[in-house]
């Protein structure tokens, strides 16, 4: 079999999921949507939905979600379906935490990751040696992973100083820094409240205000990822696996090793994304701690077309949603729901240029029903805050699915020499 296999056809051939949107047209997209979240800010009265707090409490939010979709990233370029993510993650909180309370909060951050790895190995003995399906494979290492941390921590909390059988004892802080002078400036600026200039100083100052050290590896990892998948020779051979693996495999490539590498790294990535939970988001372990994250994580790798950027981007959003918890819940998601009737309103437009008219009448149905729902009530039941970041999940996913490409071998079985 010839190089030929994997090389791409010539000629203009149509994409499924229609053309990529280029980085203008993204950029574009992002400044009309901080217009009209200052407009709508403006109308509400809800500063918070853009303050420096909210931004920053985002950010932490979104840090194990884009963690644990680096870690999906990973094992999906390379063919293996990682379900499993919010086992590893679990895992992970474990780990960090147990290590950390004993021996400093470092070395529980390097026991997290190792913890998650372990997940890792267990799912690529599964998938990759003994081609278990990836679904069930993945699901029953969260119940493997849920079951196992409950009954250690019984044998290892419920008598340490502070802790008990579903809490760790108290980690100590990795701390955190500011900015110096940029990020008193930025909070004061937000607090101006002016149209549009106050809404840009709380995004960047949350960036850089309140930050771990931790935060920042975890930010680092994103394009660390990109460069090593697609500006290497390993990440050529580890994402081929994922697409054509007996064409890979024709070319000297081991498809086992660059499967089993790609999902103990996934792990590993699940695993920090825990730690960071246990260890930075409250110093300590609690049962139930990851409250479905992996799982968010999972669908922020597929919102961002299992693109690193993408995935960025789609952590951002799921982060920022699940900080509304946390801050001004009840008044900042009443706020967003008129953001969201406006930005359906923009869908209707965009349908109808589309010429998918019965999209863009359900679409404006919708908006309608929002616009009602905004203005016949003042706030939102804290139920509805807590769903939120699982509402808007499933949103982002529903109206994105069109234009998804996900890797041609992705969660196939795949057996040694199967192509000769």
């Amino acid at each position: 079999m010839s190089t030929a296999t994997i090389a791409k056809p010539k000629g203009k051939q149509p994409r499924k999921g229609g053309r990529r949107m280029s980085l203008p047209v993204l950029l574009l997209v992002i400044s009309g949507v901080l217009i009209l979240t200052s407009v709508v800010r403006l109308i509400t009265g809800a500063d918070g939905i853009t303050s420096t707090g909210q931004m920053s409490t985002a950010l932490r939010a979104a840090v194990p979600i884009g963690l644990a979709g680096l870690g999906g990233l990973w094992a999906e370029r390379a063919g293996v379906v990682n379900i499993g993510l919010e086992g590893m993650m679990i895992l992970g909180t474990w780990f960090g935490a147990w290590a950390g309370y004993q021996w400093g909060p470092w070395t529980g951050v390097v026991f997290g990751i190792v913890g998650g790895c372990l997940g890792g190995l267990l799912h690529a003995v599964a998938t990759v040696t003994f081609k278990v399906n990836h679904i069930v494979s993945g699901v029953a290492l969260n119940i493997l992973a849920l079951g196992v941390t409950r009954y250690l921590s019984k044998f290892t909390f419920e008598d340490a100083p502070q802790g008990s059988s579903k809490q760790s004892p108290p980690i100590e802080s990795l701390g955190t820094f500011d900015v110096p002078g940029l990020s008193d400036w930025l909070q004061t600026l937000n607090g101006k409240h002016w149209f549009l200039i106050s809404d840009l100083a709380g995004l960047v100052g949350g960036l850089i205000t309140n930050l771990s050290p931790l935060t920042v590896v975890a930010v680092a990892l994103v394009p660390a990822t990109w460069y090593v998948l697609w500006r290497t020779s390993f990440g050529l051979r580890l994402r081929s696996c994922g697409e054509n693996p007996v064409a890979a495999e024709s070319l000297g490539v081991n498809v086992y090793k660059y499967k089993y590498i790609a999902v103990i790294i996934s792990g590993g990535f699940a695993g920090l994304g825990g730690a960071f939970l246990s260890i930075v988001a409250s110093n300590v372990y609690l049962d139930g701690q990851t409250a479905g994250r992996g799982y968010i994580g999972l669908a922020a790798m597929i919102f961002g077309n299992w693109m690193p950027g993408g995935l960025a981007l789609g952590a951002g959003l799921f982060g920022y949603t699940d900080s509304l918890n946390l801050r001004g819940g009840a008044t900042n998601v009443h706020a967003l729901i008129l953001l969201l009737a406006i930005l359906l309103v923009a869908g209707v437009v965009y349908l109808a240029w589309k010429k998918q008219y019965v999209s863009a009448a359900i679409t404006a149905a919708i908006s309608a029903l929002m616009f009602i729902w905004y203005v016949s009530t003042d706030e939102v039941p804290n139920q509805v805050v807590t769903a939120t970041p699982y509402v808007v999940t499933l949103l982002v996913l529903s109206l994105s699915a069109q234009r998804l490409r996900m890797p041609k071998a992705d969660g196939l079985p795949y057996r040694k020499g199967q192509g000769k």
